[in-house]
């Protein structure tokens, strides 16, 4: 068992034989699950007038590493379902442009040449449609994309190379904690009993089996 703990990077506390006991090609999911659960725990509390400041500080909280999971599977997880919620989901992300920034900044740390090409094919087309790159009076609906055949057959052909290129990301970013895992997570030898914190100070303890 391994538990997400406060602190500056909000890393995941692990044994380390629990951590050689995962499976490379579930590293990935690992991390994310913990961060997602968090995120969505403490953002269900915050105000409309606090919720960016929140978000803003959540990322600023997370290692390098965890800032490009993050993104990536924030991004990812939405777009994957078909080529109509990967234009939506595209066009909400582009209209934050940090959130964009920071999506195609993962995936430079991730070295992975392919997804950045196809996040930049993706911006590209919505720039030649005249897509908001602000939320203010967002108001894309997934309908519209029935009625623009030339952009629904474009993100037809963008879904598909999404299909194609994201097990490789995946892949790439399982190597990447596999080589690294000190970017995610604080791991120890012995068993421990610590007082856990989030990292706004308030008690926190998250756990999640390891694989048998």
């Amino acid at each position: 068992m391994y538990y997400l703990i406060g602190g500056v990077c909000c890393l995941l506390k692990i044994k380390k034989q629990d951590f050689d006991s995962l499976p490379i090609s579930e590293l990935s999911q690992r991390c994310f699950e913990p961060l997602i659960s968090l995120y969505k725990s403490k953002i269900a509390v915050e105000t409309n007038s606090s919720i960016l400041g929140f978000k803003e500080g959540f990322y600023e909280q997370l290692s390098e590493g965890q800032k490009a999971l993050f993104m990536f599977y924030v991004y990812y997880n939405h777009a994957r379902k078909s080529h109509i919620e990967c234009y939506w989901w595209s066009a909400y992300f582009m209209a934050q442009p940090k959130s964009w920034s920071a999506i195609k900044a993962g995936m430079k740390h991730f070295k992975d040449d392919s997804m950045i090409q196809l996040l930049e094919n993706i911006e590209q087309k919505l720039k030649q449609h005249d897509y908001p790159q602000t939320l203010e009076n967002f108001a894309v609906t997934r309908e519209e994309l029935n009625r623009n055949k030339d952009l629904e057959a474009s993100f037809k052909s963008l879904y598909t190379l999404l299909e194609i290129t994201s097990p490789i990301t995946i892949r790439k970013i399982n190597d990447y904690i596999n080589r690294n895992p000190r970017e995610f997570f604080e791991i120890e030898d012995q068993c421990f009993t610590v007082s856990q914190k989030d990292c706004y100070g308030k008690a926190l303890c998250l756990s999640i089996p390891s694989r048998r």
